[in-house]
């Protein structure tokens, strides 16, 4: 018995009057919890490749319309193959009508073009719901990041942040 009563809940604490106005309180309630520079990103390099996690497509889009940064988003759900990957990056992240549809032309369309049209102010990349099938098995993920892996070293030798993050389906 004694040791249930340690874990006993603490009696409520007599409350103190409130000096604060009502106006205040709800002006305080719509305060972020977080600054703007802070989320989601922080503690997040700048120029990485890495599992979507935790992290909402949502607030990723946030976060790069308050750093004003371009947001690339792809939802490969549908795609099963090398082919149809490649298809709908092209067509969400409205690449041109001569991309390759190779993974060099990925390549290219993620970096020179890009570079060649001005100063960047930075990428967040979402490639959600990669495929995990037989026609796009484990060596073509791997080098469908390896892209994207290579896409922001390229951007951190201009010291432009680039992050993809990615999810599997």
């Amino acid at each position: 018995m004694k040791a249930f009563e340690q874990f006993q809940p603490a009696a409520p604490l007599a409350s103190k009057p409130d000096s604060v106005s009502t106006t205040e309180k709800a002006a305080e309630m719509d305060q972020p919890l977080r600054q703007p520079q802070e989320a989601p990103l922080k503690g997040v390099r700048s120029n990485i490749v890495q599992s979507i996690r935790a992290f909402r497509v949502h607030d990723l889009q946030d976060a790069a319309a308050q750093l004003g940064q371009h947001f690339l988003y792809a939802n490969l759900a549908q795609a099963q193959s090398k082919q149809e990957v490649l298809d709908m990056i092209a067509q969400q992240f409205t690449f041109p009508a001569h991309f390759g549809k190779n993974f060099d032309a990925l390549y290219d369309c993620m970096t020179d073009p890009l570079h060649k049209s001005g100063p960047q102010p930075g990428f967040i990349v979402v490639l959600e719901q990669i495929p995990a099938n037989a026609r796009f098995d484990k060596e073509a993920r791997e080098q469908l990041l390896d892209i994207f892996r290579d896409a922001a070293d390229y951007w951190s030798d201009r010291k432009i942040p680039f992050r993809c993050f990615y999810s599997f389906l």
